[in-house]
């Protein structure tokens, strides 16, 4: 893989509502890996205790 030619072509960073997507640089076997980030989506509602009877 250290010919420019067999070499794996840039992918442009992907990213959605809550998801982010970067290509890696290759390691030394020549893995391209991708790292992926989450946004969070739910929302933390606050608890209290209920009222008693």
């Amino acid at each position: 893989m250290s010919e420019p030619s067999k070499q794996r072509p840039k992918v442009p960073e992907g990213e959605t509502r809550f998801l982010k997507t970067r290509q890696n640089a290759p390691n030394e076997k020549g893995f391209v890996g991708y790292e992926t980030i989450w946004e969070s989506f739910q929302k933390v509602a606050e608890y209290s205790t209920p009222k008693q009877p």
